[in-house]
């Protein structure tokens, strides 16, 4: 009885399609957890500009839609004359409420306030005075709820900072609070608060001259869009216009939103004051020109007080850079948040789509009518490969889509899906066509290559390309705004591993040179070495994607790689190098970063200052944390850890499952084995290092499964399995002669 050997890897795509639903399923929650720790940025460069004066006003809800020259023209001038840009203001949950913003500015770093019953947003804790209120003259203040406030934020391993904003106002801590929410942001840990004033309308000019640090709260902008927000935002707008008349000279004025309303957005941000003039602001806790986190605030008003910003604090100093218009400038920020609800909305949908039609499709090829049996076999050999080289370059063909700025033009989401099916087209043509396309490792090989050379130098670049792309980085929700999300880094790793391994393949098939210069051995192992060391830097190097795990679980992959091309055996011994030699990778980055500031601020410099000073177990809990909630994440989580375990077990036996196709392959391409396991000791790696935990192996899946049976059906069936007078496939193995590579 012949047994149709195409059936093994359809199944198991198949059964695949759960596993990358649970990784992708629910992408706030997952999402939101996966924040605490990616983000942390602490230092970058500090603007010049030295303040006397403070000014910090708070608009829950506002966003770049609401202010314009008509609508809201007090505000228009301040951005005009200042420094605009996009406010993350994400906490710990996926919508952020008033107060979570208002104690975040507090502390420096992620705080959120309790729900009410069913989730939704708690009113403001209450602010009681003392002593008699006067006009314009603010009254110390507390809030009684600060310290359950403070108990309930112990939960997230943040550590936060209470009283870090009000000690921006320098010796003898003179600031005001005008507004619960404001309150909120200048209280210490016991809830006292130095003075208070209820409401905007109570401040005059004395008022802001008083202390060198005023928050101010208006309160939220109600939702959704319509008259009444409308007529909210005009009376803030007044209420601005008010306020900077009676600032003193030289003082910092900053308007940026302290929370969401219904739905995650990006928010508004404007600084106004000496150093800001006309500019679009920049942070290196995004690296992202004009977007900006809640948490760089903080950090802005201690350096612009000239105060320290302590090593625990989230945030990057606010800086300025050039901008054209300010119509300009604004559609370009409504374009970030555009392009993050691109994200917001389809990723889901995305990842579910691409999953299933990757398993109907191939499934569809087992099915392939017409023909004798062994027309059918190699009409549908030809037709998975095609098929698992076209979906295999899906992921690259997302990232080459932000070539075209769809997030600007009309229909941005129907605009971004069909410009990576069209790169994704063009990525295959070019794999299946060149000269490469004869051996089993060239078109997925090539497909590796020209993913891994697209995403870092990406990276390398600014990380442009992956900005709100299903793939890539995930800005709404505060995850990493540079570098490669937790959805790139296994793709990006298994990607660079196949293009070594198809470098290698052919370079080993070459005649050694008669001129005595280096043997097909070395040239092999210098091919994967250079590929190593570029994907390696451009994922881990702090100045460039500053990836923690990724390196931790990649490095060992392409060590097993070498040791292999360079013809050594791995041992026990050579094992247990391997294990730790990401990790060994990364600290060397992590302390060049700390010691050499000019390599570039990152989280990884900023962790390995916390670890000798002994302040790293915050981070290191939440990263367990979210690492194992990963697991219970949805109903399906945990068949990927299953999956996992099948495919290590069908790589060490494929006889158990009759997989002779893969069998066969393996005996066709020496280098399939250790290619193979290398990406799945990579995926397992990056299970326990990324905080996203199972996600990192089920975001794999989508870009190693179709490959990997684009490679097996790209070798002619063994000899004695090919019915009498038949020749097999045109495609020749990677051990025939050194022409065919």
């Amino acid at each position: 009885m012949r047994v149709n050997r195409l059936r093994v890897p359809a199944v198991l795509l198949g059964a695949a399609v759960a596993a990358v639903l649970a990784a992708t399923a629910g992408p706030a929650t997952a999402n939101a957890a996966t924040t605490a720790a990616t983000a942390d940025v602490t230092t970058g460069t500090a603007p010049a500009t030295t303040a006397s004066h403070v000014v910090l006003v708070g608009i829950g809800g506002l966003r770049w839609t609401d202010v314009s020259a008509s609508a809201t023209p007090r505000l228009w001038r301040l951005a005009q004359d200042g420094s605009v840009g996009s406010l993350v203001v994400h906490t710990n949950d996926s919508v952020a409420c008033p107060a979570d913003g208002w104690l975040t500015l507090n502390s420096g770093t992620r705080a959120s306030a309790p729900r009410s019953q069913g989730g939704k947003c708690a009113a403001l804790p209450a602010v009681v005075t003392g002593g008699t209120q006067h006009p314009g003259v603010p009254t110390a203040a507390r809030i009684s709820a600060m310290p359950s406030l403070t108990r309930y934020n112990q939960r997230f391993n943040y550590g936060p900072d209470w009283g870090l904003l009000a000690r921006a106002a320098g010796p003898g801590r003179c600031a005001t609070a005008i507004g619960p929410g404001a309150a909120l942001a200048l209280a210490g840990p016991q809830g006292q608060v130095p003075g208070y004033l209820p409401a905007a309308t109570d401040a005059t000019p004395a008022t802001f001259a008083r202390c060198p640090l005023t928050a101010v709260d208006l309160g939220a902008l109600p939702a959704p869009a319509g008259a009444a927000r409308t007529a909210a935002a005009r009376a803030d707008d007044s209420a601005i216009g008010r306020i900077a008349t009676q600032l003193p000279p030289g003082t910092v004025l900053v308007v940026a939103a302290t929370g969401d309303d219904l739905t995650p957005h990006l928010r508004a941000v404007v600084v106004h004051g000496p150093g800001y003039t006309g500019g679009l602001l920049h942070t290196a806790s995004t690296r992202q020109p004009g977007l900006a986190q809640i948490t760089d605030i903080t950090a802005s008003v201690l350096r612009w007080r000239d105060r320290p910003v302590p090593a625990a604090a989230l945030g990057s100093p606010l800086t300025r850079g050039g901008r054209g218009s300010l119509a300009a400038a604004v559609r370009g920020l409504i374009g970030q948040d555009t392009a993050a609800q691109v994200y917001r909305s389809t990723f889901g949908w995305f990842f579910a789509i691409f999953a299933v039609g990757e398993a109907v499709l191939f499934g569809l090829i087992v099915l392939l009518p017409r023909g004798t049996p062994e027309q059918r076999r190699q009409r549908r050999r030809g037709a998975a490969r095609i098929a698992g080289v076209l979906t295999g370059s899906v992921p690259v063909g997302t990232f080459l889509a932000s070539l075209v700025p769809w997030w600007t033009l009309p229909h941005p989401a129907v605009l971004l899906y069909l410009l990576a099916a069209a790169w994704a087209v063009v990525v295959a043509a070019v794999a299946l066509a060149g000269p490469w396309r004869r051996h089993p490792l060239g078109p997925p090989g090539v497909v590796g290559l020209i993913t891994v050379a697209v995403v870092a130098i990406d990276v390398m670049t600014g990380s442009r390309l992956e900005v709100s792309t299903p793939f890539g980085l995930n800005v709404l929700w505060g995850g990493r705004f540079y570098g490669e999300d937790n959805n790139t880094v296994g793709i990006y790793a298994a990607s660079a591993i196949l293009g070594a391994a198809f470098l290698a393949a052919v370079l080993l098939r070459r005649d050694r040179d008669r001129t005595g210069k280096l043997s097909p051995r070395a040239q092999a192992v210098l091919a994967v070495a250079a590929v190593a060391l570029f994907a390696i830097v451009a994922s881990g190097w702090p100045g460039f994607g500053a990836k923690v795990g990724g390196t931790i679980a990649t490095v060992p992959g392409f060590l097993m790689l070498l040791l292999v091309v360079a013809g050594m055996r791995i041992t026990w011994r050579r094992a247990v190098v391997l294990a730790v030699s990401g990790v060994l990778v990364i600290a060397a980055f992590a302390l060049v970063n700390y010691f050499v500031p000019m390599t570039g601020h990152s989280d990884v410099g900023a962790f390995a200052g916390q670890a000798l000073h002994g302040g790293g177990g915050g981070t290191l809990q939440r990263k367990i944390s979210t690492n194992l909630s990963s697991l219970t994440g949805t109903p399906y989580s945990l068949i990927i850890p299953l999956a996992i375990a099948v495919f290590g077990v069908l790589l060490l036996r494929p006889d158990w499952f009759r997989a002779s196709l893969l069998t066969e392959a393996r005996r066709a391409v020496p280098l399939l084995g250790v290619t193979l396991a290398a990406i799945w000791v990579i995926a397992v790696l990056g299970w326990f290092a990324e905080d996203s935990g199972v996600a990192v192996p089920g975001s794999m899946l989508p870009l190693v499964l179709p490959l990997a049976i684009a490679i097996m059906c790209s070798v002619p069936p063994a000899a004695g399995d090919r019915p009498p007078g038949s020749h097999g496939g045109r495609t020749v193995t990677a051990t025939s002669t050194p022409a065919s590579g």
